[in-house]
């Protein structure tokens, strides 16, 4: 394969096509739904997939025999299916999501998640770089194949909508098209991260996730905080005491032994080297105030806490009015949405029914405690790379990136992959991303690197011929 050839087919694809279809995809609110249950109502969804599904099938004709279908079975989010005819009797899957995170607060002046902008090499908005790029970058790799007439194993491209929301549709999908889908030996995901710009990182591992919305009712209605206070508990101190079951408030340690697994060796040999490579970018990529400081100085740990440790994040508070109308009231009740990132090889489902317990039993003062659980998803830890795979990605990093390859496991979620680990447990997986220091997926001012974007595009083109040459050799 001529590698200069496949630079530039891949760079004016994306210049010419792939970026102006992403900057309209930006301009589509399609929420996931866990953040916009009316999501069939208002149609955004579907105009993400109408966009999505137009680019994919201008190009079919490139790719022939090639079939494009947007699944949809009643009363879920759709998905799109496309299979690539390839050589012998091999599958490739290639995966990517369409639904987005919410908006988020905190956006810089002229930018916004609905909102489009090119600055440079970044594309600005929310879902370019999580995940709407995957499916524009999976096919730009096929087109550069099928340009030189490099021969490639069949493959099934899978854009799920739901994946914000846990992908709670997708095992419905993966059955309906089991027979179709077929027997992968090589899952590609462009949904994951990477540690800086200047490399391939491929993902080890990602952690799971449970949470779900805590209340604490202390009372039928408000009272005046005056006459109540020191009489009636508050709820919001009753709250906090709560939480504290879980995590260490001094450290933000989680406590309970049953929230922790035994890390691999591999896997800390593998945070070492991260954090050296990374060195202070490991925490300077998030937007601290003055002064402020990670919750150590051990650059190690502090990648191990993010890819190994079960941490908690309060992502949102109900009961509590806004600051400008708090009058002096005691609050009859107090909600807050928890997140608990769970250790890759914790079952979620285990963990979110522990956590209800260790909330719900014993209530102090005899208050009305409920712990509503929302998210259940296991994380997933990689199978031991086969050589033929280590050695593809080791040359697709030095070839396009011009530097070595990196392995470090991510501290979000796909549950889509920890579901394909055990339908395909033969499967080689190659995850990676481009969401990097700054990307800020699910926050405000959320990008997508535009080179690194391209760069990921050729290295799967690479990597999915390899894996055709390696079949061809038995």
């Amino acid at each position: 394969m001529d590698t200069a050839r496949l630079n530039r087919f891949v760079s004016g694809l994306w210049d010419d096509e792939i970026v102006p279809q992403l900057v309209e995809y930006i301009r589509i609110p399609n929420k996931s739904p866990m953040f916009d249950p009316k999501w069939v109502e208002h149609g955004y969804m579907d105009a993400a997939v109408k966009l999505m599904e137009g680019w994919a099938r201008s190009k079919l004709s490139s790719l022939p025999g090639a079939t494009l279908e947007v699944v949809r079975l009643e009363g879920r989010t759709p998905l799109i299916y496309i299979e690539v005819p390839g050589t012998g009797d091999d599958t490739v899957v290639l995966y990517g999501h369409l639904d987005k995170q919410p908006e988020m607060t905190g956006w810089a002046e002229g930018l916004g998640p609905w909102t489009p902008v090119l600055k440079g090499d970044k594309l600005y908005g929310r879902g370019g770089a999580d995940d709407g790029y995957a499916i524009f970058g999976s096919l730009a790799a096929l087109l550069a194949l099928r340009e030189q007439g490099v021969p490639h194993a069949r493959c099934v491209v899978l854009i799920e909508a739901c994946e914000e929301s846990g992908s709670y549709d997708l095992p419905y999908y993966v059955d309906h098209l089991a027979d179709r889908i077929g027997n992968p030996s090589l899952v590609v995901c462009l949904d994951s991260g990477c540690g800086n710009y200047d490399q391939l990182w491929l993902t080890t591992s990602l952690r799971g996730m449970t949470g779900g919305e805590l209340t604490v009712q202390v009372l039928e209605e408000g009272v005046h905080s005056g006459d109540a206070s020191g009489v009636v508990p508050s709820s919001f101190r009753i709250l906090r005491d709560l939480l504290s079951r879980l995590e260490d408030p001094q450290t933000g340690t989680i406590k309970p032994k049953e929230l922790y697994v035994d890390i691999p060796a591999q896997r800390i040999e593998q945070a070492k080297k991260s954090a050296e490579v990374l060195g202070t970018a490991v925490y300077d990529k998030f937007p601290f105030v003055e002064g402020m400081h990670p919750v150590t100085e051990d650059l190690t740990e502090l990648v191990l806490n993010r890819t190994w440790r079960p941490q908690l994040a309060v992502t949102g508070v109900d009961g509590m009015p806004p600051l400008e109308s708090a009058g002096n009231v005691l609050r009859p009740k107090t909600s807050v949405k928890l997140s608990l990132r769970v250790p890759p090889t914790l079952s979620g489902a285990k963990a979110g029914q522990f956590v209800k317990e260790l909330l719900e039993k014993d209530p102090p003062y005899g208050a009305k405690v409920s712990f509503k659980l929302e998210k259940d998803g296991s994380g997933w830890n990689a199978p031991q790379l086969s050589s033929w795979l280590e050695e593809a990605v080791a040359n697709a990093s030095q070839t396009y990136f011009g530097a070595p390859a990196a392995y470090m496991g991510e501290g979000g979620s796909i549950p889509f992959m920890g579901m394909l680990g055990e339908k395909f447990p033969k499967a080689q997986f190659l995850i990676t991303g481009v969401l990097g220091p700054h990307s800020n997926a699910h926050g405000p001012n959320e990008f997508l690197h535009i080179p690194t974007g391209k760069k990921v595009s050729m290295v799967v083109a690479d990597v999915v011929a390899r894996h055709y040459a390696q079949g061809a050799k038995g």
